[in-house]
């Protein structure tokens, strides 16, 4: 448009060259950084929403964050208790243990221990406490709490008639087969007279118990009567 143009029309803009000129200023326009935070946080806002539109139901994300984290604190500290528990339980255990262990000793002392050293006594054993140790091991205690002889096999021990051995017959039999763990028979007067058929001079030295210091007095006798040096 010329200049005559321009001055036919006062010097103005035409309506569509002001459309124009807008336009280009509208492609230049700049934010602010308040614009731009606001912008984004309803964005942020809206994904929110969106992202916890299914769980509404529940309740606030917020008061299911802290209901999450106190459960899982009082599982923490369940879990601390049933250690302590568990250890309450193997003290116990222990302790019934050593109980048992107590009580079975006692049971192993009044129907082993003493039956053996009894037997050994009355079976003039010279040292009942020996045989009871030597023996100790050939005596147990089966499921039903009976005492039970047994070989060196591990079986338990019978006689010809099948029954199975008691203490005492282990005792008997042990000193049999060790006759030095057995006192000599104490002399009496029946027995000496056996000995010396009522005369010195008829003494039977292979009847004579050289332990008995009665018999070593007899045989000295002998010995004297004899003239023996």
């Amino acid at each position: 448009m010329n200049s005559e143009s321009l001055a036919a029309n006062g010097g103005t803009d035409t309506p569509a060259q002001q459309t124009s000129q807008e336009s280009a200023g509208a492609t230049q326009r700049t934010y602010s950084q308040q614009e731009f935070d606001d912008a984004m946080a309803k964005m942020k806002a809206s994904v929110q929403k969106k992202a916890s539109k299914p769980y509404e139901d529940l309740g606030d994300i917020e008061e299911l964050r802290t209901i999450k984290s106190s459960w899982e604190q009082k599982q923490q500290e369940e879990q601390v208790k049933r250690g302590e528990f568990e250890k309450i339980l193997q003290d116990l255990a222990s302790k019934k243990d050593a109980e048992i262990s107590k009580r079975d000793r006692v049971i192993q002392e009044y129907k082993v221990d003493v039956p053996l050293l009894n037997t050994a006594s009355k079976l003039r054993s010279v040292n009942p406490e020996q045989v009871k140790s030597l023996l100790k091991s050939q005596v147990r205690m089966n499921t039903d709490g009976e005492v039970e002889v047994i070989d060196s096999t591990g079986s338990v021990r019978y006689n010809d008639k099948g029954q199975a051995w008691g203490v005492e017959d282990l005792v008997q039999d042990f000193l049999s087969a060790n006759p030095h763990f057995v006192s000599p028979t104490p002399s009496t007067t029946n027995g000496r007279s056996n000995i010396s058929n009522g005369s010195p001079n008829k003494v039977d030295i292979s009847k004579l118990d050289m332990k008995n210091p009665d018999h070593r007095k007899v045989y000295a006798e002998y010995r004297k009567t004899a003239g023996i040096a």
